[in-house]
């Protein structure tokens, strides 16, 4: 028989037990599917957490006080022992270096910002003018903070859109005094809208030089020092020149960590991935079962074909084309379920992306190749045992209906 008879044989065959397909394709479909979307969050949560690095900035070396032995993990939450803090000197002495574009020390603290009768508790960041381009950030309005030494105190703020529109509306803000803590500041910019980064809602935040900072939450010690490098080739050197000048200034105890965003990165992207992997697996399990049940269904199908099958080994047909077109129903049938399965998974995808637009959604190109190969796999594997029986049929006896 040729290719084209085969198909259309194995087309009639489907259609005569509607009821029967329409079972098999749910539950192939349903496999596919749960693959598909499965397999779409892990690699939306990679692709979120490789975003939330990228907004650090580029070719960033972040220190942190205290000597962890972690390697990898989120910055925000290394937090060792302090044996010496981090100070603005320390940061200081991480410019002398050809290697070094910018350095931004870091102070985060909460405290209560108010105008009049209104008032907000938010999150509060003490740095320099540096940051806002190691973070690559926009100004809404104004300026960000001014250039000036790192130890010096200022009356100045920059606030985040939410905050702002809380505290002045619509109303002019530029030039305005708020109250931080127990001290006034004057407003000279808006931040653009950035949104959540690392957890932290930007845009309801304030930021005030790291002088003022250090004087309104009483302390000398730095949260953070960023370093951004000039390229990516420098960043091991410049690692080791944070370690060695940190370590002179520290009487020879290493007690700081420097790690980077590529190291960060690269442990999520790790765990991320065998995440993926690892639900993918479990999706796929649901492929066996619906092959489980093509060959339970496939099993009944050939007791019901029995005089068919008879006949069609009466006119000669081999046993090798009993399995053929057996195995053709089945594969068919995959087919049909696994292009159901994809319909229905990039649906379900959308509407998680719908509902949760801060998750990029989106399939990789093995997680099809892979949703179709199992479904084809396992249609073809279990509908093996049907297609056999049937080739050893005697066609006397299945004439009969024996």
């Amino acid at each position: 028989m040729k290719i084209r008879d085969i198909t259309r044989y194995a087309l009639s065959s489907l259609n005569g037990a509607r009821s029967r397909t329409a079972l098999m394709l749910l539950a192939m479909s349903i496999g596919v599917a749960s693959v598909l979307v499965l397999t779409s969050l892990g690699e939306a949560a990679r692709r979120y957490v490789s975003g939330e690095f990228a907004s650090l900035g580029t070719n960033l070396v972040i220190v942190i006080p205290g000597k962890s032995e972690t390697a990898g993990g989120d910055p925000m939450m290394l937090i060792g022992g302090t044996p010496r803090p981090l100070t603005l000197d320390d940061a200081q002495a991480l410019t002398r270096s050809s290697l070094v574009r910018r350095v931004a020390p870091l102070v985060i603290g909460s405290a209560g910002v108010s105008r009049g009768s209104l008032e907000r508790d938010v999150p509060i960041m003490g740095s320099t003018a540096e940051y806002l381009n190691i973070r690559h950030w926009d100004l809404a309005m104004g300026r960000f903070l001014p250039k000036a030494e790192a130890d010096r105190a200022m009356p100045v703020c920059v606030l985040g859109q939410k905050l702002r529109k809380e505290l002045f509306g619509n109303g002019p803000v530029l030039g305005e005094w708020v109250r931080i803590g127990d001290r006034r500041f004057r407003v000279i910019g808006v931040l653009g809208s950035v949104g959540a980064s690392m957890g932290v809602d930007v845009d309801d935040m304030a930021i005030v030089p790291v002088a003022s900072a250090q004087r309104l939450f009483n302390t000398e010690s730095l949260f953070r020092i960023l370093v951004e490098v000039r390229s990516r080739e420098a960043i091991p050197r410049v690692i080791d020149f944070v370690t060695d000048t940190l370590r002179k200034r520290h009487q020879g105890e290493e007690d700081v960590t420097v790690i980077t965003q590529d190291a960060v990165l690269a442990t999520f992207d790790e765990i991320l991935q065998a995440l993926t992997l690892t639900v993918a697996g479990i999706a796929a399990i649901s492929l066996g079962v619906a092959g489980i049940l093509i060959m339970n269904v496939m099993l009944v199908a050939v007791a019901q074909r029995t005089t068919e099958i008879g006949l069609l080994k009466a006119l000669g047909a081999p046993r090798r084309q009993i399995v053929t077109l057996f195995l053709a129903e089945a594969g068919l049938l995959s087919l049909l379920g696994a292009g159901l399965g994809l319909v229905i998974g990039q649906s379900g995808n959308w509407l998680i992306g719908y509902l949760y637009p801060a998750l990029p959604m989106g399939t990789p190109l093995w997680a099809f190749i892979a949703a179709i190969g199992v479904a084809l796999g396992t249609g073809l594997l279990f509908s093996l045992l049907p297609a056999r029986r049937a080739a050893r049929l005697d066609p006397v006896q299945a004439l009969a209906r024996r």
